[in-house]
């Protein structure tokens, strides 16, 4: 994982709009975002580390699937530009990097854009009513497992709709509970 807050710009979304890279630590402290990194050779279904067992155990993760975006895809086009907008969802999101590489941005608790670049290994949980959205870097290839707790629900809240959702106002009061600092924020290399 790299992090740095961005740019306002939205033309050539796949660019890296850098400003200041920022640590892993940092971003997860203003974001409420959980990182944490798996050998990618312990990551596919039927050779998990116990690390990555023990994760969704804990975290009660009972379905998960696969979702691959490539320009072979049908809709590629249209899939960028929902996964673009601006949103957020009243459930975690939960993604672990099999191949390739992208960009999830989130805003940060002054309404700022951080970018965080994934690659293989890497497990991205973003809180339910962060505001975010996707895109796949230059590469235009990323696939990746989605982790869910029970039934998956991939629902969309676009802004400025997500702002008076419920999860929105759970997440805005964690979040400024200790001030800036979430101090449940984790960031883990595990490789196991």
């Amino acid at each position: 994982v790299r992090a740095w807050y961005m740019d306002d710009r939205t033309e050539h979304p796949q660019d890296e709009h850098l400003l200041e890279e920022v640590d892993t630590t940092t971003l997860c402290a203003r974001t409420g975002v959980e990182i944490w990194y798996f050998h990618p050779d312990q990551i596919l279904i039927g050779n998990e580390s116990p690390s990555l067992i023990k994760l969704k155990n804990d975290r009660g993760y009972t379905y998960e699937d696969e979702i691959k975006l490539e320009p072979s895809i049908e809709n590629y086009q249209e899939k960028l530009k929902i996964f673009f907008a601006e949103h957020l969802h009243s459930d975690e999101e939960i993604r672990l990097v099999l191949e390739g590489s992208g960009f999830f941005d989130v805003r940060d608790h002054n309404d700022k854009w951080m970018r965080i670049h994934v690659f293989p290994g890497d497990l991205i949980i973003l809180p339910a009513g962060i505001y975010h959205r996707f895109i796949p870097d230059k590469h235009n290839y990323i696939r990746a497992r989605r982790f869910f707790v029970g039934e998956p629900v991939w629902t969309p809240i676009n802004r400025p709709v997500g702002d008076i959702h419920p999860s929105r106002k759970a997440y805005t009061e964690h979040l400024y509970r200790n001030g800036t600092t979430d101090t449940n924020t984790n960031v883990t290399d595990v490789i196991s």
